[in-house]
């Protein structure tokens, strides 16, 4: 398996994305062997209880997050909720999901590469994984809590907004 690029290499908007699935045959896959997204949870916490806080991050600018960066941040804010706050005491809910297939072309370096790859001859590259299209002002984590628990929150969506590329806002309420 090929090393992880840096997440600075697929946080830009390039293209119209590249999904798995196209819109005449849905049920027809035109990309084949695309890894499966690293991230599985997407509603966490007390599923069933009444809030009355709400907190959101969001973007400040369009960005590509990767599945195993969203899988990072939401492992890091979740632990840190359930620690301070409990199995029942907050609602942890992730708003993106990675629908855009991330591409790499190999290409070798140094003496003899001209015998392991041909350059930008048929360049398409091959599919590394998936990333979520976040555009600018999009709630990315949305947290329920209960009042008395504004400074959990934030230090746990601060933790959780490092793990993500790009910059992020926690919005209150909405």
């Amino acid at each position: 398996m090929a090393t992880l690029r840096p997440g600075r290499c697929y946080n830009k908007f390039a293209n119209k994305p590249f999904t798995r699935y196209s819109k005449r045959r849905p049920k027809k896959s035109f990309v084949k062997g695309v890894p499966v997204p690293k991230i599985h949870h997407y509603d966490l916490g007390n599923r069933t209880g009444n809030f009355s806080e709400q907190y959101h991050i969001t973007a400040t600018k369009n960005v590509q997050i990767r599945s195993n960066a969203l899988e990072a941040a939401r492992v890091t804010c979740q632990k840190y909720l359930q620690k301070h706050l409990g199995d029942k005491g907050f609602r942890l809910k992730i708003r993106v999901f990675p629908h855009h297939v991330l591409r790499q072309n190999a290409m070798a370096t140094g003496a003899g590469a001209d015998r392991f790859s041909q350059g930008m001859r048929k360049a398409f590259g091959k599919p590394i994984g998936q990333a979520a299209r976040v555009k600018k002002d999009q709630k990315v984590f949305s947290v329920y809590t209960n009042e008395n628990s504004y400074k959990i929150v934030k230090e746990a969506l601060r933790r959780a907004s490092i793990k993500l590329s790009g910059t992020f806002n926690l919005v209150i309420g909405q």
